[in-house]
């Protein structure tokens, strides 16, 4: 297949503390495009209004949303000439509005909507998961009618083993047609779950239509009670994961965008600072 550059962009999961007010968001989006970076992939649950409860609870996961979603993304992202190359939603308010979720997707010039990933889902079991498969193949059929077309966005939760030799991820994979549902592979998330990322990325090939990049390793936080350090997320270039592997077989599958994402363990604690320490990884192997 004819490859082309993907976009390179940021998760917006990352922002939620650097987009309170319009010109909080504002100079956050310029700081992002002077990085290098081309877009933003957004969560509908960011660009809405959402309950405190959800906020407090998203907080409390190590992934803070904010207070943007009172705020005009539209114009934002248009002010600050970037673009969108995917839009994170849910499966349940897919299947309830699929016409509303793609127009959303389309008013921000996006084809691609993403399901985000099951909260209070068994993945270990395999009849559970074998109907998100068949639910997802609905959606993305759908959806496709729309324009618009699925991916699925992994975790760790993905790599429990459902039979020998089995896990939850293979019976998603082959329990969903290509035609209907793409994947929107994060790389870190299967490390950290102890599995090898290369491998995977070869098992989806061009069904692999976005990446979500991160690096992975021990930064030291003043001196160690022991030989061990906690390994963590951390900026690309400072880790151990085979970033340039992955990212030839990224680019080798066609990817639409290359998408940063972390939740914490931030250069002081501050995401924007990451965001532009991980910006060298891409000026470096462009």
């Amino acid at each position: 297949m004819e490859n082309t550059k993907p976009i390179r962009a940021v998760q917006q999961i990352m922002l939620g503390t650097v987009t309170g007010s319009e010109k909080q968001a504002e100079k956050t989006l310029a700081a992002i495009k002077d990085a290098g970076y081309e877009g933003i992939e957004l969560n509908r649950f960011m660009i809405h209004p959402t309950p405190l409860l959800v906020r407090f609870l998203t907080r409390a996961a190590g992934m803070p949303t904010g207070n943007g979603g009172k705020l005009d993304w539209h114009a934002l992202i248009r002010n600050a000439g970037l673009c969108v190359p995917a839009l994170h939603t849910d499966l349940g308010s897919l299947e309830k509005d699929p016409e509303g979720a793609a127009e959303e997707a389309h008013s921000f010039e996006t084809s691609h909507l993403v399901i985000t990933g099951m909260y209070r889902f068994a993945y270990g079991d395999p009849d559970a998961v074998k109907q998100l498969a068949e639910r997802l193949n609905r959606a993305g059929e759908r959806l496709q009618k729309e324009g618009i077309s699925l991916c699925y966005h992994n975790h760790n939760c993905e790599l429990q083993r459902v039979a020998p030799g089995k896990r939850a991820y293979d019976l998603l994979i082959d329990g969903t047609d290509p035609a209907y549902v793409g994947f929107e592979f994060d790389s870190y998330w299967i490390a950290e779950g102890g599995a090898d990322p290369k491998e995977w990325m070869d098992r989806l090939g061009e069904r692999l239509k976005l990446w979500h990049i991160n690096d992975r390793g021990a930064r030291l936080q003043g001196p160690a009670m022991t030989p061990i350090l906690k390994t963590d997320a951390c900026e690309l270039g400072t880790g151990n994961m085979p970033l340039d592997a992955l990212k030839e077989r990224a680019e080798r599958a066609g990817v639409r965008a290359i998408v940063l994402e972390t939740h914490k363990n931030w250069i002081d604690n501050d995401p924007i600072k990451s965001i532009q320490v991980s910006a060298r990884y891409f000026k470096e192997n462009s």
